[in-house]
């Protein structure tokens, strides 16, 4: 199983933090922010990564990370998306990198508190499909949505203005071999990118789309709001941790 994660992005709404450097490389209390998702990775038992970036300041990345010995790897491989096509393209330059295997993908602005490894193993367990994980928010409107009939997920909708429920589609995502054939058949929603959502909604209608409700909390820091809060977190999270 490989690891992706998505890097890209000119990081609009965070300006003038992002003026100057690419969203993901900004501190979250004593740590660059792609620190976070690639433990998670590492944590959950993935060495094989590769991390999609963008921007005028995709070298940085190499220089902070170089090939991963910081947190025991060996190798980090990297690839360059350009402009802001969307979650779906950026991954979909991945599918050489995949190389026909499963794959654990993590956006690099998403924090989360506890380990993913269980939901990575219960992936493992599937036959085929995908899984994401999901977490009940104060805002889904800002994000994809799930809408239930009982305990289970009938259609997933991007920033909805009306969400069906307060279930938010965290920035995790798991999926077969099958995805970049379905990345192959999108088109460019209203917002002109690839949207991942679509790539959940046609494993759903396949009847191969399976869920679990994220543990601890989670949180993205694509807006300055949602920063600062993945900061307090981090903090926290760092205090508890040194006891």
């Amino acid at each position: 199983m490989k690891g992706i994660i998505l890097a890209g992005g000119l990081g609009k709404r965070l300006e003038p933090l992002t003026r100057i450097t690419n969203k993901h490389l900004l501190p979250v209390y004593n740590k660059p922010m792609i620190y976070y998702p690639l433990g998670v990775l590492v944590d959950a038992g993935i060495d094989d990564i590769m991390i999609v970036t963008g921007g005028n300041n995709a070298g940085d990345f190499l220089r902070l990370l170089g090939n991963g010995r910081d947190f025991g790897l060996k190798h980090i491989n990297y690839t360059y998306q350009r402009g802001e096509g969307g979650i779906a393209e950026a991954l979909g330059l991945c599918e050489h990198f995949a190389d026909n295997d499963r794959i654990v993908v993590i956006l690099g602005d998403n924090l989360i508190e506890k380990s993913i490894k269980k939901y990575v193993d219960e992936f493992r367990r599937q036959d085929e499909g995908a899984r994401i994980l999901l977490k009940k928010v104060k805002d889904p409107e800002r994000f994809g949505v799930a809408e239930f009939l009982g305990n289970k997920v009938i259609s997933i909708k991007e920033k909805p203005k009306k969400p069906k429920s307060e279930y938010a589609v965290c920035g995790i995502y798991m999926y077969d071999p099958h995805v970049f054939d379905i990345i192959k058949t999108l088109k460019p929603s209203h917002r002109g990118e690839l949207e991942i959502t679509d790539v959940n909604n046609a494993y759903l209608r396949r009847g191969d789309l399976y869920y679990n409700i994220l543990q601890g909390y989670w949180t993205d820091c694509g807006t300055h709001e949602s920063l600062l809060y993945a900061n307090n977190l981090a903090a926290k999270l760092h205090n508890k941790e040194r006891g």
